[in-house]
Order: C-alpha cells, then sequence, then structure tokens
C-alpha cells in the first residue's frame, strides 16, 4: 500500500467527481448532459487503476508474475494514450471544430493509432529501474506516450490560438488547465522518472473541466439564466401589447437563421456551437430598451410624429446601456456582449443609414445583422395597433427587396431559402393563438 497511496487518493478524488456528476445530472436534468465527458471520466479511472496496480507490482517483482505484471503495464499505457488522445478530442468538441476533410481525420488519428502498435510492440523490452525511494519502468514504450502527450499538447494549443476569439471564457480555463498540467507533469516525469505523478495530473485534468464547465449545477444554473433573462424579455414586451409573441418568433427565426448558414458554410469562423446557443439566449432581449420608452409613444395607435421616433430610436442605445450595467458582473463575457450587440445595433442597415451609430457592411455585428431580418420580416407579419399584418408572401418581398440595402445580402438570401420553415415556424405561433 506505501506505494500506492498516491493513486489510491487520486482514484478517491475521480470517484467523488464520478458520484458528484451522476447525482448532479439525476437530481437536475440529464437532457443536459455532455456525454463525451463521461467517456472521459471513466478513462482517467482506469488509467488510475492501473497506475496503481502498476505502482504495485513494480516494486514486488519477486512475487509478482511477470506475464501479469507486463500486461498492467501495457493497460496502463494504453490507458495514458486513451487519455491523451481523449482530452484533444474534447478539446475538438468543446471548441466546435469538427474536421471534415478525411485527410484532416486520418491526421489527427495516426499519432494514437501509431502510438498504440509502437507501445504493443514493444511492450516486451520494458526495463524496470530501482530507483532511491520506489522502482519504475522505462523503454520505447514509455517514450512512446511522452512523444505522444508532446505531440496532442502542442496540437491542442494550436487549436487554441486558432480558435480563441471564439471560444468562451470557461472553456478557455478548461483547455488552459490540460496545457499546463500536461506540459508541467510530463517535464517532471521525463526528468525525475521516479517520481510517479502522472495519476496526479490526469485527476487534476478531470477536476479543472469539471470545476470549470462539466459541473452539472452550473449547466442547471444556465438554464435557469436563460428562464429568467426569458421573463424578463417578456415583462418588457408586455408593455406593448401589439407585439405579442414578438420576442419567441423571433427566437425562432434568428435560431433558423443561424443554423442554415452554418450548415452552408457562411461565417464559419464566428458561427460555432456557442455563438448559436449565445444567440438564442440573447434574441430575447432585443428590445429591452424600449422599457425607457414612455408609453405615449410605445403603445400610439397611429403613426409616430418626427419628435416620437426620435424618442423611439432611443430604445436601441438605451438597451444596450441597460444590458451592460445590469449583465456586466454575471461572469460570462461573451453572452453578455452579444445580447450588447444585438439590443444597440439590430436597427442598423447594411447600407449605413439605420440607427444608432450609421454602421455599414460588416461593421455591424454578425448577430445584429441576423437579428435585423427576424426582427423586419416578424414585425411586418403581424398585426400591430397601427396596421394589419402583411401577407406572408409581401413580407418575404420586403426582405428580397432590402437585400444588400438594408440587410446582409448573404443571411437574406438564407432566410429566403428557408422560407418553408420560416412559414411552418409562423403558422406554429399563429395555431397557438
Amino acid at each position: 500500500m506505501e506505494y500506492c497511496k498516491l493513486q489510491i487518493g487520486c482514484l478517491a478524488v475521480l470517484f467523488y467527481i464520478l458520484l458528484s456528476y451522476l447525482r448532479g445530472y439525476k437530481s437536475y436534468n440529464w437532457s443536459l448532459r455532455e456525454s463525451f465527458f463521461d467517456e472521459l471520466l471513466v478513462l482517467a479511472i482506469l488509467c488510475v487503476s492501473f497506475d496503481c496496480a502498476t505502482a504495485y507490482t513494480v516494486n514486488h517483482l519477486d512475487t509478482v508474475n511477470p506475464f501479469l505484471n507486463l500486461m498492467l503495464h501495457l493497460l496502463f499505457l494504453l490507458c495514458i494514450d486513451s487519455v491523451v488522445f481523449g482530452l484533444f478530442v474534447y478539446v475538438l468538441h468543446i471548441t466546435d471544430v469538427h474536421p471534415q476533410r478525411r485527410i484532416v481525420k486520418f491526421l489527427v488519428l495516426l499519432p494514437f493509432v501509431v502510438n498504440i502498435i509502437a507501445v504493443v510492440l514493444n511492450i516486451g523490452s520494458l526495463e524496470y529501474i530501482h530507483g532511491v525511494y520506489t522502482n519504475y519502468s522505462m523503454g520505447i514504450s514509455v517514450y512512446t506516450c511522452f512523444s505522444m502527450v508532446i505531440l496532442y499538447t502542442l496540437m491542442t494549443v494550436i487549436v487554441f490560438f486558432t480558435r480563441i476569439r471564439h471560444i468562451e471564457s470557461h472553456k478557455r480555463r478548461c483547455i488552459i488547465i490540460y496545457v499546463l498540467v500536461s506540459l508541467t507533469g510530463m517535464t517532471i516525469q521525463f526528468f525525475n522518472p521516479e517520481y510517479l505523478i502522472t495519476s496526479i495530473g490526469v485527476t487534476v485534468m478531470i477536476l479543472g473541466i469539471y470545476l470549470s464547465y462539466e459541473d452539472p449545477a452550473l449547466k442547471e444554473l444556465s438554464e435557469y439564466y436563460s428562464e429568467t433573462v426569458m421573463s424578463f424579455a417578456n415583462l418588457v414586451e408586455n408593455r406593448d401589447s401589439s407585439t405579442g409573441g414578438h420576442i419567441k418568433r423571433t427566437t425562432q427565426y434568428v435560431r433558423l437563421i443561424a443554423q442554415n448558414l452554418q450548415k452552408r458554410g457562411y461565417y464559419k469562423d464566428i458561427l460555432t456551437k456557442d455563438f448559436i446557443s449565445d444567440m438564442e439566449k440573447a434574441a430575447p432581449l432585443h428590445d429591452i430598451g424600449k422599457i425607457s420608452v414612455p408609453d405615449a409613444v410605445l403603445q400610439k395607435p397611429g403613426r409616430l410624429t418626427d419628435e416620437e421616433f426620435a424618442v423611439m430610436k432611443k430604445h436601441a442605445e438605451n438597451g444596450g446601456t441597460i444590458i451592460r450595467e445590469s449583465f456586466e458582473k454575471l461572469g460570462n463575457d461573451e453572452y453578455t456582449e452579444m445580447a450588447y450587440e444585438v439590443a444597440r445595433y439590430h436597427h442598423e442597415k447594411w447600407n449605413g443609414r439605420g440607427y444608432p451609430e450609421g454602421l455599414s457592411g460588416e461593421k455591424i455585428p454578425l448577430c445584429a445583422r441576423i437579428m435585423a431580418v427576424a426582427d423586419v420580416f416578424d414585425a411586418v407579419s403581424e398585426k400591430r395597433c397601427y396596421r394589419d399584418a402583411m401577407p406572408l408572401e409581401q413580407c418575404f418581398d420586403i426582405i428580397r427587396k432590402g437585400t444588400g440595402e438594408d440587410f446582409d445580402p448573404l443571411i437574406a438570401k438564407v432566410f429566403l431559402e428557408i422560407k418553408d420553415a420560416v412559414e411552418e415556424v409562423h403558422r406554429s405561433f399563429a395555431q397557438n393563438k
């Protein structure tokens, strides 16, 4: 037991994470679960378990069956390789990087396959070194594991810096923890092989990922937060009796537009899974600034005067201010910034004739350009206190005529291409009135 204390302690931590993870999702919502973390956690437990076993057998070579000792070392090294590869795949998953070309998939998988083969073929040449404090094993199989850690860590760093602008802060923490622990542990282990700290490295990485991103309580809190945002937006919308259901419909349109832009490969460096998720949560707040508009203007049944319209236009600028002041301390900077941009800039036009700043083209944030199409379409397709709803075909014509003038031409083009899906959303809300 004296040679396994470290590994046993790490196993205790990993099993605690496992129990907390399972209990959390059982208490909350299993549908929120990121299944890939399950496999990573199981691999980590297996890796530390075999590390514990080999720490014992390598120090009892005179009593342990040589073949059993060799097989335990083989399983341990294979588990290390699997954890390293699994962590890299996990990084690709949370950064929304999905290699499509076969050659890229092949190159991602190749080092793992080569290393597995090298470990298996050379396991018989493993040497057992008698150290001052403990025995340890060395050989080609061990060195190939070191090389694999270096390679996949470097690949992770490349992914991180090429995608850094589109990675949310809590995911950055996961990746930074992984890279730092990986490099530190490998350096210590390489120059001081007698320090059997593999288990510590694996455990710290899993613990860091769990606390930063995978804790079920954090995901449940995020769901509650989304519901609170929607309730807040509904509260504001209810001040304007002519726009009932506007935020729910526009949120659906926004999701359709963003997903179909992504499918067609447009703005692929921006339209990540996180971007679309944040966009859905930000869309309900696009008119939050209307809370500052007087009822006499907001609910006026007739045409607004120039002075009244100037007051109404202030809702975009005020909405951005409200979001900055209300949400800046919530800890999700990416979402707060997107909600701010959606609220402030969704009335900007592609040709620069919008408000509040008169931005044009791609100077307008992408989220606001998507919101603009959804907002205008819903505004003209629904009844307002000052006019009846327009026929859907006429509404699509407004988007068509505004392409390249009012709206981003790519976004408008995709919106018109998904006409059937848009009409289905419109019908579903009409039936529920």
